[in-house]
């Protein structure tokens, strides 16, 4: 078993005309918890789906636990996804079940386990989250935080090998935040997981990860241990960390200039 759980090497990836991945180039090694920051828009989201084998890319190539993502058939592909685990943006949370049928469902769904071991699971998963008193609401009469916490709870109900968040702290007030992260972080050293975390969150993001990737312009402009990255020269780095508005990021979306816009060029 190599030490590197998820290698991504020359990924291109359009979406109709607009390039989103020009060439990413990154790795995930086994029981480490990474983060991939960027600002809205850089296609965080869009490399997860590639991981997970949603998309299909243009070019390049994504592996996970040595094989080829895009490269599986169905039925290996739908057996490469019963060891990953997925926490997504908006919870993702079924409405009409209450908590605890929310964490049995994927239970359920992929195992033949015992209804009185899949209770006992369910109960672990919730305890973990701090959430086991909650277990006979309806996902309508949480918080917002306890919305997440509860999706957590899901993403890591068969015990994944990896595990990826989309954005998991936006929206949130500074404790349930604070909360999450914390989660995160101490779930994947207890469960000997492998973590992505994508996010714009940097102050969250630099506590909780070990090594941090920036991804820019469809490719990876900086990486490096997290502890560092406060300190770093890299423009970009120095850029996104301090929320800087002059820097590499520039503020305007590619256009004509604004003189020649309304009709004044040359004027």
């Amino acid at each position: 078993m190599g030490k590197t759980l998820v290698e991504i090497r020359d990924l291109h990836f359009s979406y109709g005309e607009r390039p989103v991945l020009r060439g990413v180039n990154l790795d995930i090694p086994r029981g480490r918890l990474v983060a991939i920051l960027g600002v809205s828009g850089c296609g965080k989201t869009t490399l997860l789906r590639h991981v997970g084998g949603q998309l299909q890319p243009a070019r390049g190539q994504v592996k996970v636990d040595g094989q080829v993502v895009h490269a599986l058939g169905n039925d290996a592909l739908y057996a490469m996804r019963r060891k990953m685990g997925m926490m997504f943006q908006v919870s993702g949370l079924f409405s009409d079940l209450s908590v605890f049928e929310n964490i049995a469902y994927p239970m359920r769904e992929h195992t033949d386990l015992p209804e009185d071991v899949i209770r006992d699971l369910v109960l672990m998963k919730l305890h973990a989250v701090g959430l086991r008193g909650a277990r006979d609401l309806r996902t309508g009469e949480l918080s917002g935080g306890m919305q997440r916490r509860v999706a957590l709870a899901r993403a890591i109900a068969l015990d994944p090998m990896l595990i990826m968040y989309d954005e998991p702290f936006a929206g949130l007030d500074p404790i349930s935040l604070s909360t999450i992260a914390n989660l995160i972080r101490r779930l994947n050293d207890a469960l000997g997981l492998t973590s992505v975390v994508v996010t714009y969150d940097v102050s969250e993001s630099l506590k909780v990860a070990d090594y941090v990737y920036f991804l820019h312009d469809g490719v990876v402009v900086a990486e490096g241990e997290a502890a560092g990255m406060a300190d770093s020269d890299d423009p970009f780095v120095r850029q996104f960390v301090h929320a800087r508005p002059d820097g590499p990021v520039a503020f305007q979306y590619p256009s004509r200039p604004f003189a020649d816009s309304i009709g004044l060029g040359g004027a």
